[in-house]
């Protein structure tokens, strides 16, 4: 009995192991506060690029 539950428990382990790869995790990749602080000030640069080439064609 005991070889027999041995056996399973290996063979369930990797079964696990295998769906877990299958399945894609739905959590959004990490970025780093560095790298977060760069994306806005992109975007703030962006936008002052933006209206600055408004005022510059009225």
């Amino acid at each position: 009995m005991n070889r027999r539950k041995k056996i399973f428990t290996k063979l369930k382990k990797k079964d696990k192991k295998a769906k877990a790869k299958l399945h894609k995790s739905n959590k959004p990749a990490y970025i780093s506060k560095a790298e977060r602080e760069k994306l806005a000030e992109q975007a703030t640069n962006e936008i002052v690029d933006t209206a600055d080439n408004t005022k510059l064609q009225d």
